[in-house]
């Protein structure tokens, strides 16, 4: 009787080994479901700066306010009969 219990408990752990541990077990479809979650979130992200990118493409096509605030901000552009004037910042402790 006790071998027969022994034998019916390491045919037990025998076929929950690959159940947990295996290749398709139950740890790994976890791991894979955190990595779909991770990547769909990150998806989620990239669609969203796309989106973001091709209505700012729209924008320029169409727009020349677009344009002219693109120039004035990142290329120091000003018109004919304005003034540049930049204010720096003061720095903690400098007079």
């Amino acid at each position: 009787m006790r071998l027969l219990s022994l034998a019916l408990l390491v045919l037990t752990l025998a076929t929950q080994y690959p159940l947990w541990w295996g290749k398709g077990g139950w740890l790994r479809v976890q791991d894979l479901q955190a990595q779909v979650q991770q990547e769909t979130d990150n998806n989620q992200a990239l669609m969203a700066r796309n989106n973001a990118l091709q209505a700012e493409v729209q924008d320029l096509k169409t727009g020349i306010s677009a344009v002219e605030e693109r120039a004035r901000g990142e290329l120091n552009m000003i018109r004919e009969g304005e003034y540049f004037v930049q204010i720096l910042p003061r720095t903690p402790g400098g007079q």
